[in-house]
């Protein structure tokens, strides 16, 4: 960890324990905004105009993030095993139970900016809306003292680079009309 790292994350940080409200929402965001996003990843199917366009942006959202969060970020993790903050420092204040090693790149912050950037490439508005909740978990998930803020930018990068990769890959393969 270097000293910008431990900066931002001690600020971050220092959020947590200070009020019972604030707590609750460093939680909510941390643990299950994820699900409202997935939530609305879903609406799409339900409510979008171009059906198969919808449909491709989910399966790709999917695919990018499935490979994301448990082919990179684990093989990462084979070779570089982070201690998570609660490991490594005594005084800070850990809102969320979880099991040590494992910090770096963050798996949540690969997975949600994966999705969030295929929304992007189809839906730049709800892209957008949905970046911000990515960024949101992924500063929560700090706060929680969990994560160091450079695991949520390496998931992010990773995140984003696969859902580049996917997107491409899918358009070799997109049919002609």
């Amino acid at each position: 960890m270097n000293e910008v790292d431990l900066i931002i994350f001690q600020w971050l940080n220092s959020w947590a324990g200070v009020r019972e409200l604030w707590d609750t929402l460093i939680i909510f965001r941390a643990e299950w905004l994820g699900y409202w996003i997935g939530g609305a990843l879903g609406l799409f199917l339900i409510f979008g105009k171009e059906k198969k366009k919808e449909l491709r942006m989910v399966f790709e959202a999917l695919a990018a993030s499935l490979i994301s969060r448990f082919v990179f970020t684990e093989i990462i993790r084979y070779f570089y095993s982070r201690p998570r903050p609660f490991e490594a420092l005594s005084n800070i204040y850990q809102l969320l139970e979880y099991s040590p090693g494992g910090s770096f790149p963050s798996g949540h912050a690969a997975f949600f900016f994966a999705l969030t950037a295929t929304v992007f490439f189809y839906r730049k508005i709800w892209g957008i809306i949905f970046f911000l909740a990515a960024l949101s978990i992924g500063l929560a998930r700090v706060s929680a003292g969990i994560h160091w803020p450079s695991d949520i930018l390496a998931g992010a990068v990773i995140g984003i680079l696969t859902s580049i990769i996917v997107n491409l890959v899918s358009k070799k393969f997109k049919p002609e009309r």
